[in-house]
């Protein structure tokens, strides 16, 4: 008798609420009018890729770290972003903060600015890195 195999279960993602469905799409339909700025759909979320760098994940039906939060990436930040990213954002999961994955939860509508301002960051990470 073969031994069972093991089923590789996907991690558990937290459903979105309506009003965070509602801040993912104000932020999509700010942040495409960008230059170079395109949205996916991926895996209940939207992916932002600048140009063939995807910089950020907004939930639409599910969400990375809690219901209420975007995940974006950042490259090389600074010390002076690092030292933010401590006080207002917190990495998305163990594995991706090598990756350099971070997540920013949204309590009100007052949280848009800041999580704007995070995409922004992100988006200015993303930039093609010029041939030599």
């Amino acid at each position: 008798m073969k031994p069972a195999k093991r089923q590789r279960r996907s991690p558990s993602l937290p459903s979105v609420s309506d009003e965070m469905k509602v801040w993912s799409a104000a932020l999509v339909a700010k942040v495409s009018d960008w230059p170079q700025v395109s949205a996916r759909s991926f895996f209940g979320f939207t992916a932002l890729y600048r140009r063939d760098k995807m910089f950020a994940a907004l939930p639409r039906t599910r969400a990375a770290d809690t219901a209420n939060c975007v995940a974006f990436k950042l490259e090389s930040p600074s010390a002076a972003v690092r030292a933010r990213l401590e006080k207002t954002a917190r990495p998305w999961a163990s594995s991706m903060d090598k990756a350099r994955w971070f997540a920013f939860e949204l309590h009100s509508d007052a949280d848009l600015h800041d999580a704007l301002d995070w995409l922004g960051q992100a988006y200015r990470s993303a930039r093609s890195k010029k041939p030599r």
